[in-house]
């Protein structure tokens, strides 16, 4: 016996929300930004920044785990629902925007 694909229940996409919305620095400051999941990720959370023009580059996987070339000034930390990305004596050159998108289930949601 098969079920009908239309009585198969999928479950719902993971809402994921980030704040702040956008954030004002100077060089050497020290930012934070923030990421909550509608369900607990197991640390299966990545970090993205994309520049004007650019694709976006992985920076930060399973939570806190740094990209290979991802400086040390970028680092993210965070459990179960919720996460962080710090930046620690920002450069101008980290001005991009900054996107979380967990990895645990699909379809991957930002």
């Amino acid at each position: 016996w098969e079920a009908p694909s239309s009585k198969i229940l999928q479950p719902d996409p993971i809402v994921m929300t980030q704040n702040p919305e956008s954030v004002t620095v100077s060089p050497g400051d020290t930012v934070t930004m923030y990421c909550k999941a509608s369900q607990s990720l197991s640390s299966a959370l990545a970090w993205y920044q994309q520049k004007p023009g650019q694709s976006p580059q992985l920076l930060i996987h399973s939570a806190s785990s740094r990209q290979t070339g991802t400086p040390a000034r970028f680092s993210g930390s965070g459990s179960g629902t919720d996460y962080t990305l710090t930046i620690t004596g920002i450069l101008t050159e980290d001005a991009a925007v900054y996107s979380c998108q967990q990895h645990y289930s699909y379809p991957l949601t930002q």
